[in-house]
């Protein structure tokens, strides 16, 4: 890959010469580049599922795209050379990811860290049986990374299931223990 400077011929040409060369410009830079051409050798799995989901965060950003607020709001996070469908695709591309479940008093804090917007954060309270004791949606703190649900008491032995889904609906979920509670004599 070669990039051209002070040549005005090349300044004025795009495509391909041939089968050798390719010329094309990226963000304000004429570049020339060996032509690529198919690949013979077959794909691997791991190739393939990231091919299948590269798909589906393109589907997804499309249909993400069709809303003009949160085609706004990609384009607002764009940086040079991008575009609020750049944007919109590595957002469907990353699910969020919960950090940290902790019980704290009566409630419950979860820590979720995702590059774009986290649209929700909701809380499951399983006792030891398995039944659903309490759910709710947690509420966001000032920091923008905490998010609240007051629980009341937790049953012991059960546990805390927290989901956090981000704009395109990709969710992360973590899972939390609730300690058994050692009985004083």
């Amino acid at each position: 890959m070669a990039i051209v400077k002070d040549n005005f011929i090349l300044q004025l040409v795009r495509g391909s010469i041939g089968k050798q060369i390719t010329i094309y410009e990226r963000n304000g830079q004429v570049i020339m580049a060996k032509k690529r051409g198919p690949s013979n050798k077959k794909p691997t799995l791991k190739q393939l599922q990231a091919r299948q989901r590269m798909a589906a965060a393109v589907v997804k950003a499309q249909q993400m795209l069709a809303d003009p607020e949160l085609k706004a709001y990609y384009a607002s996070l764009a940086g040079p050379g991008q575009n609020a469908y750049n944007m919109a695709v590595k957002d469907a591309y990353h699910a969020p990811e919960i950090e940290a479940v902790e019980i704290v008093d009566e409630g419950v804090t979860i820590t979720v860290r995702n590059e774009f917007r986290v649209a929700e954060v909701k809380v499951n309270v399983i006792d030891a049986a398995g039944g659903i004791v309490k759910q709710g949606v947690a509420i966001m703190r000032r920091n923008g990374v905490e998010w609240h649900y007051t629980a009341g008491s937790l049953p012991a032995g059960g546990r805390i299931v927290a989901v956090a889904r981000d704009l395109p609906g990709n969710e992360g979920v973590r899972e939390l223990a609730i300690p058994e509670i050692k009985q004083q004599k």
